[in-house]
């Protein structure tokens, strides 16, 4: 049977739930992931269509139902952004792939003695160092607050160098990428204006299977286009997570990806993300990031750039019938623990192989979803009692939770037993003309340079690769992405210069770097898998 696909920057998931842009084959309306729930976002913007009492409707024994959509579109239709981006187009890195070895080289472990050799290979026997060819990729997006934050998904602007949204106007604005979140493909962007901008809030209420569900987005770059349905379903597990989607049979195709699923009241019921379709076309039946969960991310990227989860630090499976009479259980609920990360939460905290989670703190626990769910909701850091069935008797274990990991190479490094860096990923700060990326070592802090463009201000201060920036106009800082935002907000009070702490071995300076002006740089490129 097939499978869904996501609503992709150019549309929406299709029959593998991949995301689907203009750049990727697959149909997307965007990838599928977990949520971590945080308080409901305080007035994300005021509310701007309501379905009028004289509006055209026949009456049911049900209620009155529209004869025409056309109220609440006009309403909402305006805050409906197409979102164009472009990748690639930047110079590779003199050592190929982000693990340091040459580009084209086989794809050797650390710990083979050959892998020394090929890092160190002279750049004549490199592979190609031009430019890679920009990649261009249209997706979907909608206003949440007036001063211009823009909701998407993420795989519409992941490794994008330059972002831009425009209205049905086509006026085009830049925007800026505020914060991703993987896990359920939602990304939050800042449109770089002074202007006020039309905006919808997101649904308070939950739906109904049912409801009637409206969806408008940038199908196949064909802007403002508006579909209309029923919420089929609630609750679909569409395999990519713990969390749950919403079913709609609105027509969602590529280029939906970020766009939002509007109720009659005119308030977002969820954030279009992926499809099902063994074509990679509409078939009536896509998925959608409910409101809920959407609110809890979006709150979180706001305000930090990134989502933190708690995390347990095991592999989970479903408890079947079998699989409880053979552990002695009376009945088959729980999450049956089949391995432990090495350096993980549960490393060390008494939790063992085989054990079955029945209880984390006072809830219970019916399957391995179910408790994905439950530790995702908790904050990092959080001590928890997990009651256990061990040995034919239910026992307690208190774990402190670690903070989910950003990205699927800092898990796999964890079940090697290998330590994860703060940031494994360099971040170009195109502004100060510097490369960035995560300080190793015991006692680490800060953020290392690791590369300086000769032409900038940096290299005429005196900053060299090696040297560590501290603090950002006073700000501490662990990660490229704490760099980024500083610079951000330098940006916006109008300033030429942003003031660096910066500790070269053993000496620690203030340096004061001129940002680039317009039109001698792109756009910063912040990747945090966060």
């Amino acid at each position: 049977m097939s499978t869904p696909n996501p609503a992709s920057p150019s549309g929406a998931r299709s029959a593998s739930l991949a995301p689907a842009t203009s750049r990727r084959r697959i149909a997307v309306a965007g990838a599928v992931a977990g949520l971590g729930l945080l308080a409901a976002l305080p007035a994300l913007s005021p509310a701007v269509a309501q379905l009028k009492s004289d509006s055209p409707a026949v009456e049911t024994p049900f209620g009155r139902a529209p004869l025409s959509f056309a109220d609440v579109i006009e309403k909402v239709k305006p805050s409906v952004v197409s979102i164009s981006v472009v990748s690639g187009g930047e110079k590779t890195a003199e050592n190929g792939d982000n693990r340091g070895l040459p580009e084209g080289m086989p794809d050797i472990p650390e710990d083979s003695p050959f892998y020394e050799f090929f890092k160190r290979l002279p750049k004549e026997f490199r592979g190609p160092q031009g430019p890679r060819p920009p990649q261009q990729a249209q997706g979907s997006g909608f206003v949440i607050t007036p001063d211009g934050y823009v909701v998407t998904n993420n795989h519409v602007v992941e490794g994008a160098t330059k972002i831009q949204v425009s209205f049905d106007d086509q006026e085009k604005l830049d925007a800026d990428l505020i914060g991703t979140d993987p896990r359920t493909d939602l990304a939050l962007l800042k449109i770089k204006s002074s202007k006020t901008f039309p905006a919808v809030k997101f649904a308070e209420k939950p739906v109904r299977v049912g409801d009637w569900a409206i969806a408008v987005g940038n199908p196949f770059g064909l802007g403002g286009t508006v579909t209309a349905g029923i919420v089929s379903a609630l609750g679909r597990d569409i395999g990519s997570g713990p969390y749950d989607f919403l079913q709609i049979d609105a027509a969602v195709n590529r280029g939906n990806s970020g766009g939002p699923t509007f109720s009659l009241e005119g308030d977002v019921i969820g954030v279009n993300t992926a499809i099902f379709s063994p074509s990679g076309g509409n078939v009536g039946i896509a998925f959608a990031v409910p409101a809920k969960t959407a609110i809890e991310v979006i709150d979180q990227l706001k305000s930090s750039g990134k989502v933190s989860r708690g995390w347990l630090g095991v592999k989970i499976q479903n408890v079947d019938d079998d699989t409880a009479a053979a552990l002695g259980l009376p009945a088959p609920k729980g999450a049956l623990v089949s391995e432990i990360t090495p350096n993980g939460p549960a490393a060390g905290s008494g939790l063992k192989v085989q054990d079955t989670i029945l209880q984390v703190n006072q809830d219970s626990i019916s399957d391995s979803r179910d408790l994905a769910r439950k530790i995702a909701d908790y904050a990092p850091d959080t001590t928890v009692d997990v009651k256990v069935w061990r040995n034919n008797k239910s026992e307690s274990v208190k774990v402190k939770l670690g903070m989910f990991p950003g990205s699927m190479d800092e898990i796999a490094k964890l079940e090697q037993g290998k330590p994860v860096e703060k940031q494994s990923e360099k971040t170009t700060l195109n502004l100060l003309g510097l490369t960035v990326g995560p300080v190793t070592g015991d006692n680490a802090e800060g953020v290392a340079i690791t590369e300086v463009d000769p032409a900038s201000d940096a290299a005429e201060k005196g900053l060299r690769p090696g040297d560590v920036i501290v603090q950002v106009q006073g700000e501490a800082v662990e990660n490229p992405a704490d760099v980024a935002k500083e610079i951000a907000k330098v940006q916006e009070l109008g300033r030429s210069a942003v003031m660096l702490s910066v500790k070269s071995q053993d000496r620690t300076r203030f340096v004061a770097v001129q940002l680039k002006k317009d039109g001698e740089t792109g756009k910063e490129k912040v990747k945090d898998k966060g």
